[in-house]
Protein backbone atom coordinates (compact mmCIF):
# COMPACT_ATOMS: atom_id res chain seq x y z
CA UNK A 1 0.00 0.00 0.00
CA UNK A 2 1.48 3.38 -1.01
CA UNK A 3 1.90 6.10 1.63
CA UNK A 4 -0.99 8.14 0.23
CA UNK A 5 -3.21 5.04 0.26
CA UNK A 6 -2.73 4.29 3.96
CA UNK A 7 -5.88 4.63 6.05
CA UNK A 8 -6.36 7.74 8.19
CA UNK A 9 -7.08 5.59 11.24
CA UNK A 10 -3.43 5.09 12.13
CA UNK A 11 -0.50 6.48 14.07
CA UNK A 12 2.20 8.41 12.24
CA UNK A 13 4.24 9.31 15.31
CA UNK A 14 4.79 7.92 18.80
CA UNK A 15 6.78 9.47 21.61
CA UNK A 16 7.33 8.33 25.16
CA UNK A 17 7.47 10.73 28.07
CA UNK A 18 10.41 9.23 29.90
CA UNK A 19 10.52 11.97 32.56
CA UNK A 20 11.70 10.49 35.84
CA UNK A 21 12.46 7.07 34.38
CA UNK A 22 15.68 5.18 35.01
CA UNK A 23 18.10 5.09 32.07
CA UNK A 24 17.16 2.23 29.76
CA UNK A 25 19.42 -0.76 29.33
CA UNK A 26 20.58 -1.45 25.76
CA UNK A 27 17.98 -4.27 25.54
CA UNK A 28 15.14 -2.00 26.70
CA UNK A 29 16.25 0.77 24.35
CA UNK A 30 16.30 -1.72 21.45
CA UNK A 31 12.80 -2.97 22.36
CA UNK A 32 11.56 0.64 22.36
CA UNK A 33 13.11 1.47 18.98
CA UNK A 34 11.79 -1.70 17.33
CA UNK A 35 8.30 -1.30 18.81
CA UNK A 36 8.01 2.33 17.64
CA UNK A 37 9.39 1.52 14.18
CA UNK A 38 7.04 -1.46 13.75
CA UNK A 39 4.11 0.53 15.12
CA UNK A 40 4.60 3.39 12.66
CA UNK A 41 5.09 0.96 9.77
CA UNK A 42 1.81 -0.84 10.38
CA UNK A 43 -0.94 -0.06 12.85
CA UNK A 44 -4.63 0.50 13.29
CA UNK A 45 -5.49 3.34 15.63
CA UNK A 46 -8.84 5.06 15.33
CA UNK A 47 -10.76 7.26 17.71
CA UNK A 48 -14.47 6.44 17.95
CA UNK A 49 -17.09 9.17 18.04
CA UNK A 50 -18.40 10.16 21.47
CA UNK A 51 -21.70 11.66 22.54
CA UNK A 52 -22.76 12.03 18.92
CA UNK A 53 -19.59 13.95 17.95
CA UNK A 54 -17.07 12.73 15.44
CA UNK A 55 -13.41 12.80 16.55
CA UNK A 56 -10.83 14.82 14.62
CA UNK A 57 -9.71 12.86 11.57
CA UNK A 58 -6.44 10.97 11.64
CA UNK A 59 -3.72 10.11 11.12
CA UNK A 60 -2.58 10.70 14.70
CA UNK A 61 0.48 11.32 16.83
CA UNK A 62 0.55 9.58 20.21
CA UNK A 63 2.43 10.55 23.34
CA UNK A 64 2.48 7.86 26.04
CA UNK A 65 3.29 8.76 29.62
CA UNK A 66 2.85 7.57 33.16
CA UNK A 67 1.49 10.28 35.42
CA UNK A 68 0.30 9.79 38.97
CA UNK A 69 0.31 5.99 38.53
CA UNK A 70 -1.90 6.21 35.43
CA UNK A 71 -1.09 5.46 31.81
CA UNK A 72 -1.79 8.56 29.71
CA UNK A 73 -2.61 8.41 26.01
CA UNK A 74 -2.31 11.94 24.60
CA UNK A 75 -3.46 11.96 20.96
CA UNK A 76 -3.00 14.79 18.45
CA UNK A 77 -3.86 15.07 14.79
CA UNK A 78 -1.17 15.13 12.13
CA UNK A 79 -1.43 18.94 12.22
CA UNK A 80 -0.80 18.99 15.99
CA UNK A 81 -4.38 19.66 17.11
CA UNK A 82 -5.63 17.88 20.24
CA UNK A 83 -7.63 14.80 19.21
CA UNK A 84 -8.11 13.28 22.65
CA UNK A 85 -6.57 12.27 25.92
CA UNK A 86 -7.45 9.44 28.22
CA UNK A 87 -5.96 7.86 31.31
CA UNK A 88 -5.92 4.18 32.22
CA UNK A 89 -5.24 2.68 35.61
CA UNK A 90 -1.94 0.82 35.70
CA UNK A 91 -3.27 -1.73 38.21
CA UNK A 92 -4.51 -4.25 35.61
CA UNK A 93 -1.04 -4.24 34.01
CA UNK A 94 1.16 -4.54 37.11
CA UNK A 95 1.43 -8.33 37.35
CA UNK A 96 1.71 -9.02 33.63
CA UNK A 97 4.41 -6.33 33.24
CA UNK A 98 6.32 -7.80 36.19
CA UNK A 99 6.04 -11.30 34.68
CA UNK A 100 7.07 -9.96 31.28
CA UNK A 101 10.23 -8.33 32.66
CA UNK A 102 11.18 -11.51 34.53
CA UNK A 103 10.81 -13.71 31.47
CA UNK A 104 12.61 -11.16 29.26
CA UNK A 105 15.52 -11.18 31.70
CA UNK A 106 15.57 -14.98 31.55
CA UNK A 107 15.38 -14.84 27.75
CA UNK A 108 18.28 -12.35 27.40
CA UNK A 109 20.34 -14.50 29.79
CA UNK A 110 19.42 -17.70 27.94
CA UNK A 111 20.48 -16.29 24.58
CA UNK A 112 24.01 -15.97 25.96
CA UNK A 113 24.38 -19.50 27.31
CA UNK A 114 21.61 -21.99 26.50
CA UNK A 115 20.98 -24.23 23.49
CA UNK A 116 18.40 -23.10 20.90
CA UNK A 117 15.67 -25.50 22.10
CA UNK A 118 15.69 -24.00 25.61
CA UNK A 119 15.81 -20.46 24.23
CA UNK A 120 12.80 -21.24 22.05
CA UNK A 121 10.83 -22.57 25.04
CA UNK A 122 11.53 -19.39 27.03
CA UNK A 123 10.64 -17.27 24.01
CA UNK A 124 7.29 -19.07 23.68
CA UNK A 125 6.54 -18.20 27.30
CA UNK A 126 7.61 -14.61 26.67
CA UNK A 127 5.25 -14.34 23.70
CA UNK A 128 2.41 -15.81 25.76
CA UNK A 129 2.84 -13.22 28.51
CA UNK A 130 3.14 -10.49 25.88
CA UNK A 131 -0.14 -11.67 24.30
CA UNK A 132 -1.82 -11.55 27.72
CA UNK A 133 -0.67 -7.97 28.28
CA UNK A 134 -1.85 -7.03 24.79
CA UNK A 135 -5.25 -8.58 25.45
CA UNK A 136 -5.60 -6.62 28.71
CA UNK A 137 -4.65 -3.44 26.85
CA UNK A 138 -7.25 -4.06 24.14
CA UNK A 139 -9.91 -4.55 26.83
CA UNK A 140 -8.87 -1.32 28.57
CA UNK A 141 -8.90 0.60 25.27
CA UNK A 142 -12.40 -0.56 24.36
CA UNK A 143 -14.57 2.47 23.57
CA UNK A 144 -11.52 4.76 23.54
CA UNK A 145 -9.45 3.44 20.61
CA UNK A 146 -10.28 1.14 17.74
CA UNK A 147 -7.25 -1.05 17.20
CA UNK A 148 -6.07 -4.57 16.42
CA UNK A 149 -3.95 -7.16 18.22
CA UNK A 150 -0.71 -6.34 16.36
CA UNK A 151 -0.99 -2.65 17.32
CA UNK A 152 -1.92 -3.57 20.88
CA UNK A 153 1.17 -5.83 21.12
CA UNK A 154 3.47 -2.98 20.09
CA UNK A 155 1.75 -0.54 22.45
CA UNK A 156 2.10 -3.07 25.28
CA UNK A 157 5.86 -3.21 24.61
CA UNK A 158 5.98 0.57 25.01
CA UNK A 159 3.99 0.38 28.24
CA UNK A 160 6.60 -2.05 29.54
CA UNK A 161 9.37 0.38 28.56
CA UNK A 162 7.61 3.08 30.60
CA UNK A 163 7.45 0.69 33.56
CA UNK A 164 11.19 -0.01 33.46
CA UNK A 165 12.76 0.83 36.80
CA UNK A 166 16.41 0.11 35.93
Amino acid sequence: MAEDEKPAERLIGVTLDETGLAPATPEIEQERRVAIFDLIEENRFGLPGREGRQPPAGPYRLKLAIQERRLVFDVDTEAGEKAGEFHLSLSPFNQVVKDYFQICEAYFDAVKRLPPAQIEAIDMGRRGIHNEGSRILMERLEGKVETDMATSRRLFTLICVLHFKG
